[in-house]
């Protein structure tokens, strides 16, 4: 990546701020970077991001291919600018209630904006772009937790940890119900057809515990797994870890 690309993009990443960058002479361009934007979140959005090409953003909008490249620099670049964007979309309500409540916010938040952007649990997340809309949610999930009793370094790290669990959970939970899609049958129909063969391969007192426990989770769940539920736990979990590391301290 040449610095110049670097610079290109954190100007468009806060092109609202500073204004539209002007592009090089010649014709007026058809889109906004807005439009375009716009664009690859809906290729994405039907795709994923394994698929996701330039080729295709410019299809969408009746472009030749190397005409996005006059909007922005690259894929890479591209896909920068769309994750700011999703993440500006459901707003930052105010906060309201005690610490746990409002990280219970800062959570949801993220799980329900996984599960309208499935692409987002693709993209490599090692050096984020600092766009607004992820600065402006950065600080909105510190104030959730301003003046609970961390310390600044506990503040970024409890963040980070909401983040990477939410992010874990929303993606095995995705994944079970793309499988489902793709096999076209539920939990429940796949193991109306298999239970013969693993009562013949799994009999009665094979397994006393994992055989209780999954049975009981089995009737419970009428699928494998109920991923809402183990969200909500772990959250729960978490949750009274740090309730009790703040309380050691009193």
């Amino acid at each position: 990546m040449e610095n110049g690309d670097v610079d290109r993009t954190l100007t468009l990443m806060w092109r609202r701020a500073l204004g539209v960058p002007k592009g090089s002479r010649g014709p007026k361009q058809r889109f906004s970077v807005d439009e375009v934007i716009r664009a690859g979140i809906a290729v994405a959005d039907e795709e994923g991001l394994p698929a996701f090409s330039m080729r295709k953003v410019a299809d969408r909008l009746g472009l030749k291919l190397m005409s996005i490249y006059t909007y922005v620099p690259s894929r890479d670049e591209l896909i920068g600018l769309m994750v700011d964007e999703v993440m500006g979309e459901p707003g930052l309500p105010p906060h309201e209630g005690g610490w746990r409540e409002r990280l219970t916010v800062v959570a949801r938040q993220m799980w329900d904006e996984f599960h309208r952007h499935p692409w987002l649990l693709q993209v490599e997340q090692s050096r984020p772009w600092i766009g607004p809309n992820g600065s402006d949610r950065y600080e909105w999930q510190l104030a959730a937790i301003e003046g609970a009793g961390f310390t600044d370094l506990e503040m970024d790290q409890t963040i980070t940890l909401i983040g990477d669990f939410t992010w874990a959970s929303a993606r095995a939970d995705v994944a079970a119900q793309r499988a489902a899609e793709q096999s076209g049958i539920s939990d429940a129909e796949w193991w109306a057809v298999n239970a013969p063969v693993l009562d013949r391969l799994m009999p009665p007192g094979a397994y006393p515990i994992s055989g209780r426990v999954g049975t009981a989770a089995g009737e419970e769940y009428n699928a494998v797994r109920d991923s809402e539920r183990s969200f909500r736990f772990g959250l729960d979990r978490i949750l009274d870890g740090l309730a009790l590391m703040l309380s050691s301290r009193n």
